[in-house]
């Protein structure tokens, strides 16, 4: 069975993006983008980014994830480490990042690596989820095969019962990882499909290199 999607067609017009007028530092713009996309409502969960790896089985893997803090060094997210993604990090740290917010016609491409937050941060973050979020995480043995969901139903029935009236620890296979990033591309959609592509790439001085990028 075909479907023929060439005839789906969109014009960009909603901004623009100038070498002459960004920030010396990407993050700097990251922060206003992202401020601009909360306060004006243009995307549902603006939060929301695709984090690619590279499995041990040499193939890349994308899926959706929750940023959950932006600092000075780079991009933070929870999840956990003996999953499929946690492996891959594991094995190769070198990510990518991808934001599309489709109300402002922008997206923002970061690459960079990631590496473990310390325990207390993770426990900080841990110990602000609902307990619902909390006995989710000890429930599910992440990316491993099981028979029904009903087994998944069970674990959380019996965690329920184990933690009535008590603190939930946070696993220590469940935690944070901050993605430092080496490059950052910022793409604002343009009419005629001459998008604006600005790169910033990071030196060994620490300062970042800008470059317009062709659509």
């Amino acid at each position: 069975m075909e479907k023929d999607l060439s005839d789906y067609r969109k014009s960009y017009k909603k901004g623009e993006l100038s070498k002459a007028t960004v920030p010396k530092n990407p993050m700097e713009l990251f922060q206003e983008w992202f401020r601009d996309v909360e306060n004006f409502g243009s995307t549902e969960e603006p939060n929301a980014m695709t984090l690619s790896t590279i499995g041990r089985d040499s193939f890349p893997k994308s899926r959706v994830v929750l940023l959950k803090k932006i600092t000075s060094e780079g991009f933070v997210f929870y999840t956990n480490y003996l999953s499929e993604k946690g492996s891959a990090i594991a094995n190769n740290p070198n990510v990518c990042l991808s934001f599309f917010w489709q109300g402002s016609e922008q997206q923002a491409i970061i690459k960079g690596t990631a590496e473990k937050i310390a325990d207390n941060l993770s426990d900080d973050y841990f110990n602000s989820r609902p307990d619902g979020s909390k006995l989710g995480a000890w429930a599910s043995n992440q990316s491993a095969v099981i028979a029904t969901r009903e087994v998944l139903e069970d674990n959380l029935i019996d965690l329920e019962n184990k933690y009535q009236h008590k603190d939930i620890p946070r696993p220590k296979h469940w935690g944070g990882y901050l993605v430092k990033p080496i490059s950052i591309e910022f793409w604002q959609g343009r009419d005629n499909r001459l998008h604006d592509r600005i790169r910033y790439t990071l030196q060994e001085d620490f300062g970042w290199k800008i470059d317009r990028l062709a659509p």
